[in-house]
């Protein structure tokens, strides 16, 4: 079956099996391994995009049903070596260890900002709780998503 839809920004137009799953689209025919699989059931978050700005587990999405709905993934957040504020939190704030459920934490904590720019560290952590994460003890990653969010509030100010 054919499918369009936006992604990253840019249309997109391909050719899909029925039982194609969105994170098998993305990282095996669209070759952007950003979004990761670690589950494959939906608990962990490891695989979360946006369809329509709101957070997607794409292990759990078929690929027709992106059919013209905008996706983003981690590599439709930045520009290249310009990475987008939470990207750059997260470093900062030592929020990457081995890296693995952080494109989903960044994605989940992006949705989030979109919605409530000056979230309370309650609501941080609310906000990022589909995605589960083996070494930071999240702390670094809330810092990271409060740290953006004071910036974010400071240019709109």
């Amino acid at each position: 079956m054919k499918i369009d839809f936006e992604l990253n920004g840019k249309p997109v137009s391909v050719d899909v099996p029925g039982d194609r799953r969105v994170v098998d689209l993305l990282r095996e025919d669209l070759h952007l391994t950003g979004t990761k699989e670690a589950c494959g059931s939906g608990e962990c978050g490891a695989c979360t995009v946006l369809v329509n700005g709101e957070s997607r587990l794409s292990c759990l999405m078929l690929a027709a049903q992106l059919e013209g709905k905008s996706l983003t993934t981690i590599e439709g957040i930045g520009q290249g070596k310009d990475l987008h504020l939470l990207q750059k939190k997260f470093v900062e704030y030592g929020a990457v260890q081995c890296g693995f459920c952080t494109p989903g934490m960044i994605l989940a904590a992006l949705r989030l900002l979109r919605q409530n720019p000056r979230p309370t560290r309650r609501e941080i952590r609310e906000g990022i709780s589909g995605n589960l994460c083996r070494c930071t003890g999240y702390q670094m990653i809330v810092d990271a998503v409060e740290a953006a969010a004071e910036e974010i509030g400071d240019e709109r100010a």
